[in-house]
């Protein structure tokens, strides 16, 4: 979503803060911008698109100074140019802002009536004006941040700057995640700590309805109540060099290949190598032992994590498990578990319908269990009990190694849910542990057949349709495999259990149609291979993504087949995983589009 950087100090900020605004790039962005205090006041430059736009205003009109505020806009409200780029301003106040305000019509309309001139069509350029307002009637920076936030109706993350305040920036949280940095004789706001990981890593993370006030030396936080409070200063793991491609043409690119190692760190807190089993995860046992239930919630990705989840919570524990939709769990007026977890999965710890969703949960005393990528996020903060992945940064819009973490974390919990129902005994955990545990080596191996599913991308480049098909846990991993592809090289792309073909999407097979097939030998193998010549026989053009086993059985019926490393009922999902990632990428890259921003997306959804 968007991205915020703010910095007051003693030097220069415009090139640290264009260099935060670069950092904040995989969040997805449509315009960027930013406002400096310097000596002649409020100066701003904006433009429309990539930062590289932004970096060719500033070399004409250079702006600079020792306070400003930056932004990378995710558009919500009025399109995608640069006079709706933020910063917006209003006489000597500019703000950039992350969320929706959602009264802001209302607002709108009572400033036009003191004669509040509106430059833009978005819902952000009303908080600069009712600061404006307030400062008007006398009051000072601080007091007009405390009256103008009980007005606002929404969700935000905001920065603000005063002309004639030098050193005074003020930020806000509501509903979006809003980081303070501390550094040496300079303070600085971000939207997460990645964008701040160059100049600090001394961090406080504002809690919901926190607002501070900051200057160069000194930052006074209060609470929704407007009490100082006192958050908790922590040292970020994030690190200045994570956003190196290296030797890659594409973060996707390095994050598909990063898999190994960010499965193996995912798996340490679960598994104990020395003695082949599931380390002690008593933690959970209440959540899933005398549970009637359980339901697992997420938005894009996560969702299909949830949904591979399912086979396996009910094959090993023994457990009913639900999926859902956050954005339709959180309006459903869902029956909730009466003993059960719900399941929030997200990477970033801030997707909007599935912290609501949570919240919505706790209020009515579910238990809840975070799977959640960033420890510090407001997920893993409230949930009852979290179970971190540690997938590490992931720049590209479009999830690879999150996706596979949240799989192998989920599958260690499913483990954990049947040993605590008494479902798995010993053994059983054992050998499913040892399945997880080759995890790491079976994806390396995995990885050396890039050059065969490349091989792929120029038989799906150009189609006007893809279809994707699984059976069983990878149903979903065709589901994921279809976003993955659609959303990266802009083909319309879909999946379906492949049982379903007959009751209606057969009739979409054309001649030519790409059809992709995930299916590794198993018990389902030989059913669907006759799905696999039921669109054989009406032209579609086959691809089978399968292991050895598979390719004996069903090669013949597939114009291609690609062999991946084999593996268990853990394993094997995650292996084909890898498969659909590197399709996806090198047919993208064969279009040509841009893989790491594919248009119109964020990486992390702060709004509804």
């Amino acid at each position: 979503m968007c991205g915020i950087v703010g910095i007051t100090g003693n030097k220069e900020v415009t090139s640290r803060l264009v260099r935060g605004l670069m950092r904040l790039e995989y969040r997805g962005y449509d315009s960027a911008g930013l406002a400096v205090i310097s000596e002649s006041g409020l100066e701003r430059c904006r433009a429309e698109g990539k930062i590289a736009n932004l970096r060719t205003a500033l070399k004409s009109d250079p702006v600079d100074g020792h306070l400003g505020i930056a932004h990378t806009r995710w558009a919500t409200h009025g399109a995608p140019t640069e006079r709706n780029a933020h910063p917006h301003r209003s006489g000597p106040v500019a703000i950039v802002h992350n969320g929706i305000i959602e009264n802001f019509q209302d607002h709108r309309a009572e400033l036009a009536k003191y004669g509040h001139e509106f430059a833009t069509e978005t819902d952000s350029e009303v908080i600069a004006h009712l600061l404006h307002r307030e400062l008007e009637e006398g009051a000072d920076p601080k007091s007009a941040m405390q009256a103008v936030l009980p007005q606002l109706e929404g969700a935000f993350a905001i920065a603000a700057i005063f002309e004639g305040h030098d050193g005074v920036m003020i930020g806000a949280r509501k509903g979006s995640p809003l980081v303070l940095g501390y550094g040496e004789g300079e303070m600085f706001l971000g939207s997460d700590a990645f964008a701040l990981a160059p100049y600090t890593r001394k961090l406080s993370y504002l809690e919901e309805g926190d607002w501070v006030v900051v200057t160069p030396a000194s930052a006074e936080i209060y609470n929704s109540a407007n009490e100082r409070v006192d958050r908790p200063v922590v040292q970020s793991a994030a690190s200045a060099a994570m956003a190196e491609k290296g030797e890659y043409a594409h973060f996707m690119l390095k994050e598909i290949h990063e898999q190994a190692e960010s499965i193996s760190r995912s798996l340490a807190p679960y598994l104990d190598a020395a003695e082949g089993t599931l380390v002690e995860t008593s933690k959970f046992d209440p959540l899933f032992k005398e549970a009637d239930r359980a339901v697992a919630i997420g938005c894009g990705t996560a969702y299909y994590a949830a949904c591979v989840a399912k086979y396996w919570f009910e094959k090993s524990a023994r457990l009913p498990f639900e999926t859902d939709i956050a954005s339709e769990y959180r309006y459903r007026d869902p029956v909730l578990p009466a003993s059960g977890p719900a399941l929030f999965i997200s990477q970033s710890g801030e997707t909007a319908d599935t912290l609501a969703a949570m919240r919505h949960c706790l209020e009515a005393k579910v238990p809840t269990l975070g799977v959640v990528n960033v420890p510090e996020s407001s997920i893993a903060r409230e949930v009852t009990a979290l179970a971190p992945t540690a997938a590490g940064p992931e720049i590209g819009v479009a999830s690879t190694k999150a996706f596979t973490a949240q799989l192998v974390v989920l599958a260690a919990l499913s483990i954990a849910a049947g040993r605590a129902r008494g479902t798995l005994d010993a053994a059983a955990v054992s050998a499913h542990a040892r399945d997880l545990m080759a995890l790491p080596r079976l994806v390396t191996e995995a990885l050396t057949q890039e050059e065969d599913a490349k091989a792929i991308a120029p038989h799906l480049v150009g189609a006007k349709q893809i279809f994707y098909l699984g059976r069983g846990p990878f149903f979903p991993i065709a589901l994921e495999g279809a976003l993955k592809l659609k959303e990266i090289s802009y083909i319309p792309t879909e999946g379906f259990a492949a049982g379903e073909l007959k009751h209606g999407p057969i009739a979409l097979i054309e001649p030519g149609t790409p059809v992709l097939v995930v299916a590794p030998k198993d018990e389902l193998m030989e059913k669907t291979v006759s799905n696999m010549q039921e669109v054989a026989a009406r032209g579609a053009d086959v691809t089978l993504i399968t292991d050895a086993a598979g390719a004996e059985v069903g090669s013949k019926s597939a114009a291609r087949t690609l062999v991946m490393p084999s593996g268990g009922l853990y394993s094997a999902p995650v292996i084909m995983t890898l498969a659909v990632q590197m399709i996806s990428y090198h047919t993208a890259v064969a279009c040509g589009t841009d893989v790491d921003q594919p248009r119109n997306l964020a990486k992390s959804v702060t709004v509804e």
